[in-house]
Formats: C-alpha cells, structure tokens, sequence
C-alpha cells in the first residue's frame, strides 16, 4: 500500500500552471516537523508535493507561504535527463486531498498562529454579555442544575404509522 500523510506548512507561494491540455497543477513544499532528536533539537524535511486539477486551483488561491496545510496521497519516484546529460531522480508526493488547517489570518501573518491559549482571541469572537439578547420567550439555564428531559413511551406504540410488519431472515442481512 503507498499511502502518505503530511502535516506541515508551505514554504512557498504556490504557482498555479496548465499543462498543454489545459489540466491546471501546482508544486508545493511543505515543510514537515521531524521529531525532536536526542538533544531535544527539532529538524524538519521539506517534503515535494504535486497537487492536480480543481485541487490545484483552490492551494492557489487560498494558500500561500507559511500556510498550515494536510496532504493526503501517494509516493511516488521518477527519473529524467537533464541538460547536461545526467540522470536525474525525484520522488514527490501526487496529493489526492490537500486540507486547508490554518486560518485565513494565520496565512495573511506569515504562518503564525492567530490565537495562542495563553491569550484572549482578538477579532474572532464578540463579548455578547452586555448586547441586548430578544425575548422570544426561550428558557436559558442560569446556572442552576437542569432537570434531564425524558419521553414516556411506554403508552403508544411510536411505529403504529409505519404500515405493515417486516420480517427480515439471517439471508437479507449483507453480514
């Protein structure tokens, strides 16, 4: 099975080409974080990813550098001759799902997180305790212990409506 699934963020705008039969693709890097080694230092690899179609269309336009992404697909390896006459080798990965994770704010900042939990959200959330809240006449908790809501049904039977019984046999079931 030839499965890959990186976690990690562009280290590069992403350029949006066509190829001579109009089938739209891009090449990203992401940069992938390896696990700390044995003196607690953190390298990471930057991994080459070749995205297709609409999928390609979309990491253009709403990535860019610095820009939290998820790559689902597979591995692969080829080779080419280059102009001086070398044999070259490049194994990259074909995205099948490319997964936007950051915010359009982390992107904007270059990557870095938008909200850190050590601090309060700006501009994402709003303070509602002092708006003015409707009275429709709906019932809130105020912080007292709700009661847990139940439905007696030991009265009707609640498949009274369907029609008539079905009977199933071991045969119709697909397990």
């Amino acid at each position: 099975m030839n499965r890959t699934i990186l976690v990690g963020r562009l280290t590069a705008d992403p350029e949006l080409r066509t190829t001579p039969n109009g089938i739209a693709t891009t090449r990203i890097t992401v940069a992938v974080n390896r696990m700390p080694n044995a003196n607690g230092e953190r390298e990471a690899d930057f991994i080459n990813v070749v995205v297709w179609r609409r999928q390609a269309e979309n990491v253009a336009k709403f990535c860019t550098k610095g820009s939290l992404v998820g790559v689902e697909g597979r591995l692969q390896s080829r080779s080419y001759d280059a102009q001086d006459g070398t044999r070259r080798y490049v194994t990259e990965v074909i995205a099948d799902n490319v997964t936007f994770l950051g915010s359009r704010s982390s992107s904007a900042q270059g990557g870095a997180p938008s909200y850190m939990p050590s601090q309060a959200p700006q501009g994402d959330m709003v303070d509602m305790s002092s708006m003015p809240m409707p009275d429709d006449g709906v019932p809130f908790p105020t912080g007292e212990e709700v009661a847990p809501m139940t439905t007696d049904v030991s009265g009707d039977d609640p498949f009274k409506d369907f029609g008539e019984e079905v009977v199933l046999s071991d045969d119709d079931l697909p397990f």
